[in-house]
């Protein structure tokens, strides 16, 4: 097998530590500001960083000042600290098709990994030096690098006076996520390109999971240890950086953007075993006669270019289908439903290292299968199962006070959610957005990903307060039906992409016939000619 016969799986490795590993950390350590360690959302660290954080500010302000802050000023500062993360990772996203097509995979990578650890060098000493202005800025530059193979949305449940719940959601994609998944990408031989990329989700869920069990209170989740705790991920950092030197840069970014057929031959060879790797040379040979003489594509020219409307659409589906597809809900219900079926409070956070543990092995299930399976069934498969679950947990939330087992059967139709969502829609994007778009169009596309998720961000967090107020547990319906929705897009639209070239994917999305819809689609600059591989654009 391929993974096995030369350095890819250290390789793989190497570049998950300092990849996704890290967003996966950064998101269960700190993302989750909690008012009360009894409230604290099943999806959520077990840790209580964000409560000693809260009190070291309000020690910080007090000294500085000689009084404590006021409410609305403790409630700003807080703001501050959690959405310096966000701004960092929309400046993150805005930046990646800059920095990928200016220093390349390899040394973006690292150059991202010396940001993460001089963050973390700052969330460190902001202690010692009195200073919660440090922690804004440590954060800030978290999110600037963060990893985001796959959305992972926070909710946070915050209880105040007349029972009123208020909702606040985050989403962060930051610069590592993209770099990670053009440098997996562009490294792998398209007969196993979705198991390669496939291993950002992984990485993210072993963070998550790594970050878990540090902030148990039997380990670093204490007062005393918070910025220590914090710094966890930089350690991760520090091993990339010292290894990824030592890998070659991406094969197709060699090839096909800097002409050099030699070392992108000897990048093979030391990633997947000896071998001349002629049919994969030829294939970016193709690819790169294709697209001679066109530089890598703005955002403007993207949204402009009608031959690429398909995956456009694509990948709006893609992401809105996972912002919309019940998550948020999920998280919101969930500790009230672990508590009716008999979980005591201060269990729940164990559970969550059984959600961990789960996520990850239905990510190594789901690298075995995605290339045999392809992506296509993977998607609508699970947004089909995932469309019956939430009109179950709707049937089982109406009917929880009917018997002792309803709320038995409704945690188990949450764990069953957790699953399909994680091996099919989070687990197959990021092989997918990369896989629809050939080089020169590819970085313009990771950006527009990240602003559809900023995007869903401001829409969703307005929109889901009010749903949740109006129809309560009948929300899950509206979720129901917006996975039905992109269960029958992906089923009757998107083409299969698995064991296929860029420029072959590109031809299936533009012989898309939908009621003529965009079926004449030519490229911006030319038009198409046929060869021994399919499509060339000349």
């Amino acid at each position: 097998m391929l993974l096995v016969q030369g350095k890819a799986l250290l390789f793989i490795f190497v570049l998950g530590l300092g990849g996704s590993f890290q967003f996966g950390s950064h998101l269960t350590l700190i993302s989750s500001p909690t008012i009360s360690e009894v409230h604290r959302l099943f999806f959520l660290s077990c840790c209580t960083a964000p409560q000693f954080i809260k009190e070291f500010i309000n020690s910080s302000w007090t000294q500085r000042y000689g009084g404590a802050p006021g409410e609305s000023t403790a409630r700003m500062i807080w703001s501050a600290v959690v959405a310096s993360y966000a701004l960092g990772g929309l400046f993150g996203a805005i930046s990646v098709r800059w920095v990928t097509n200016y220093l390349g995979r390899k040394r973006a990578m690292i150059w991202n990994n010396a940001l993460n650890i001089v963050a973390s060098v700052t969330m460190c000493t902001s202690k010692f030096a009195n200073s919660f202005e440090m922690i804004m800025l440590s954060r800030f530059l978290f999110g600037f690098s963060s990893d985001k193979g796959i959305p992972e949305p926070k909710v946070f449940l915050l209880e105040v006076p007349r029972d009123t719940v208020i909702l606040f959601v985050l989403d962060h994609t930051g610069l590592g996520g993209n770099i990670h998944v053009f440098y997996l990408g562009e490294s792998s031989p398209k007969e196993i390109r979705g198991m390669v990329t496939l291993t950002v989700a992984t990485f993210l869920a072993i963070g998550k999971l790594t970050a878990q069990i540090a902030g148990l209170s039997e380990l670093l989740g204490r007062e005393e240890f918070w910025n220590v705790l914090l710094c966890v991920p930089a350690f991760f950092s520090v091993i990339q950086m010292v290894t990824l030197p030592f890998f070659p840069e991406a094969p197709r970014y060699l090839l096909i953007e800097k002409g050099d057929t030699e070392q992108c031959r000897k990048a093979l060879q030391f990633l997947w075993g000896p071998g001349e790797y002629q049919k994969e040379i030829e294939e970016m040979l193709v690819e790169q006669e294709a697209l001679r003489g066109q530089r890598n594509k703005t955002l403007r020219h993207l949204l402009k270019d009608r031959s690429v409307r398909w995956q456009l659409l694509t990948l709006v589906v893609v992401n809105e289908g996972i912002q919309f597809c019940g998550i948020f809900g999920i998280s919101v219900f969930s500790f009230s439903i672990f508590q009716e079926a008999g979980i005591p409070v201060d269990k729940i956070r164990y559970v969550t290292l059984g959600v961990g543990m789960s996520e990850i092995l239905t990510n190594i299930t789901c690298g075995l299968l995605i290339d045999r399976v392809g992506r296509r069934v993977m998607l609508w498969a699970g947004y089909g199962a995932m469309a019956i679950i939430m009109t179950l947990i709707t049937i089982t939330l109406q009917l929880k006070d009917s018997s002792f087992w309803i709320p038995y059967t409704t945690a188990g139709l949450i764990f069953l959610f957790i699953l399909f969502y994680g091996g099919g829609p989070a687990a197959v994007r990021p092989s997918l957005t990369h896989e629809i778009f050939v080089q020169t169009y590819r970085p313009a596309a990771l950006a527009f990903s990240g602003m559809l998720l900023w995007a869903n961000l401001f829409i969703f967090g307005f929109l889901f307060p009010f749903l949740l107020a109006g129809l309560k547990s009948f929300t899950f319906l509206f979720f129901s039906c917006v996975c039905l929705a992109a269960s029958l897009y992906f089923f009757f639209i998107l083409p299969e992409t698995k064991g296929k070239t860029p420029l072959e994917i590109s031809e299936d999305f533009r012989n898309i016939r939908v009621c003529n819809f965009l079926a004449d689609a030519k490229p911006e600059d030319n038009s198409l000619r046929t060869t021994g591989y399919k499509t060339v654009e000349t």
